[in-house]
């Protein structure tokens, strides 16, 4: 990833690997919201000014990855060559407070898989996960289909840790792409009164009942405002979880959300949102909580997977071959039948 539309498919040496690194030859990484984001320039990436951008270009991106065990360093002990694991898309420090503290997601120095030159990402046939990363190895009862969203569901997973689900609860999901189906399944776990997804588009929609939605909704459709009043007895959703990254939803999940509900940001924007910000305090008394990268939940996924309650059937919709990233970029911005389109070096 040279520049904003300047990304480029190029010979580059096999990483080298130090003492610590092992080298994984790649067995496929999923292509995220957030990299079509960055192809357009995305402001959170690339900055206002050269001097605030958060990638060191030129950078091999992907963070939604998994593989095989290639080579390790002479100092790694706990895996072998031909293993299949998978790195979190943090690189922590381990020094800073958020790490000493056990929040190693809020890594104050922030190195993302992808976007940094000293963690380099999984668009390519082999990359090194670098000491401190968070290594899981892979059961095989994973299939490698599943490898590649394990990723994306456990930052599922931590939004809906984030929203603290009670059994009374009435949950709203804004947004069922991956990870908000992923939402879907993990907020089932947590056993509330009802589950209700939100999309535009009707394939979505319909994945999210398969997965153990109660009830979907389209909002250029349906009068959710009044349909969610007349579910609740006039009091509205006790959470929301924002999960589309459209303006618009977050004007309507503070109108959705009950007083003293939770409301839960996810999806990540392209400019600032306006909002009426006096309904949060002066009018409900709600608490608005951040959901950031996926702590400490990339284990739990993968045993739901595993025993089937997170659901993965047709999610990763469309693969491809490196040199066609291009048609892989296009159809993961633009076709209205993908969930997870997936680069196979």
């Amino acid at each position: 990833m040279y520049a904003p539309y300047d990304f480029r498919l190029e010979e580059v040496p096999v990483p080298e690997t130090g003492d610590d690194d092992i080298l994984v030859k790649v067995g496929g990484c999923g292509i995220c919201a957030g990299d079509v984001k960055t192809y357009h320039g995305g402001q959170r990436v690339w900055g206002a000014t050269p001097e605030q951008a958060f990638i060191e270009a030129p950078c091999i991106g992907g963070h939604e990855f998994f593989g095989t065990v290639e080579k390790v360093g002479k100092n790694v002990k706990d895996y072998k060559v031909g293993e299949r694991v998978l790195a979190e898309q943090i690189l922590p420090c381990g020094e800073c407070r958020f790490c000493r503290q056990g929040h190693y997601w809020m890594c104050q120095r922030h190195y993302i898989y992808g976007f940094k030159h000293d963690a380099e990402g999984g668009f390519a046939e082999y990359m090194n996960f670098h000491k401190g990363s968070v290594i899981h190895k892979l059961p095989d009862a994973l299939t490698d289909e599943q490898a590649i969203l394990v990723e994306p569901y456990a930052c599922g997973m931590h939004a809906v840790e984030r929203a603290e689900i009670q059994y009374e609860d009435v949950v709203i999901i804004s947004g069922l792409g991956t990870i908000g189906l992923a939402m879907v399944c993990a907020a089932k776990l947590r056993s509330p009164k009802m589950v209700i997804g939100l999309d535009l588009r009707k394939n979505r929609r319909d994945k999210a009942k398969e997965f153990g939605a109660d009830l979907v909704l389209n909002p250029a459709d349906d009068d959710v405002n009044e349909i969610i009043k007349n579910l609740t007895g006039g009091y509205g959703a006790d959470v929301y979880i924002e999960a589309s990254g459209a303006p618009a939803s977050v004007s309507q999940g503070l109108n959705l959300v009950a007083n003293m509900g939770r409301y839960v940001q996810f999806g990540v924007f392209a400019k600032d949102v306006t909002a009426d910000w006096n309904i949060i305090g002066d009018t409900k008394h709600i608490n608005i909580y951040g959901s950031h990268l996926s702590g400490h939940c990339y284990e739990p996924v993968i045993k739901g997977m595993i025993n089937g309650t997170m659901k993965t059937e047709g999610i990763l919709s469309h693969k491809y071959a490196l040199e066609d990233w291009k048609e892989a970029f296009e159809t993961a911005e633009k076709d209205p039948s993908a969930f997870k389109v997936a680069l196979l070096p």
